[in-house]
């Protein structure tokens, strides 16, 4: 059976996170759509916030600390990544941005990467298209269509809702890793006629 590697990348400042719930269920989501096709996944989770120091030595010294250093090496070696980062002044954090400054900038060059977003409140949402997304694209990722954002009003009773963006996101994903086109559903492919929305 063949094995993917996923490095799960996720930037939250607290314990337990929003960004890591957000996280685990994309993981959980790329798995279960990769086991349809009869593959095995490992996931490897890296918290940003674990590795704060160690990133800001590389940033002030030029050098990666031994324990940073594993963690980038993983990020290269993973065959696709899922990115979470909480929502700061209308974009990524800052603990987050630092993460990929100290990543060479050609490891990420033609690597599948699903971007996901938190924050308090849906207002922010479009962090995922104006920050995310460029800053993926200057590294020569490649961010599948759809983004997964999750604002404060997701969670517990509204949770249900994000699933069918999750899955969707997760679908592409998978799809990037085999090089195939993800196909979509028109919503406007077929609509209903004029007359019938007429006649209520």
């Amino acid at each position: 059976m063949n094995e993917k590697v996923i490095a799960v990348v996720t930037a939250g400042l607290t314990t337990p996170s929003s960004s890591r719930l957000l996280a685990d269920q994309l993981a959980d989501a790329v798995r279960d759509e990769l086991s349809t096709r009869g593959i095995s996944t490992r996931i490897e989770l890296i918290e940003v916030r674990d590795h704060a120091h160690e990133v800001t030595d590389n940033l002030l010294t030029g050098f990666p600390p031994a324990k940073l250093r594993e963690v980038l090496e993983t990020v290269a070696a993973a065959d696709a990544l899922i990115v979470v980062s909480p929502t700061f002044s209308a974009s990524y954090s800052g603990l987050f941005k630092m993460f990929f400054d100290v990543l060479d900038d050609q490891v990420l060059a033609g690597k599948p990467v699903l971007l996901a977003a938190t924050g308090g409140t849906e207002r922010h949402s479009l962090v995922l298209e104006f920050a995310l997304r460029p800053l993926f694209a200057y590294l020569k990722a490649l961010p599948v269509p759809t983004a997964v954002y999750a604002a404060s009003t997701d969670w517990g009773p509204n949770a249900a809702s994000l699933r069918p963006r999750i899955t969707q996101a997760a679908g592409e994903l998978v799809a990037a890793l085999h090089n195939e086109t993800p196909t979509h559903t028109d919503p406007f492919a077929n609509p209903t006629p004029f007359e019938d929305l007429l006649n209520g």
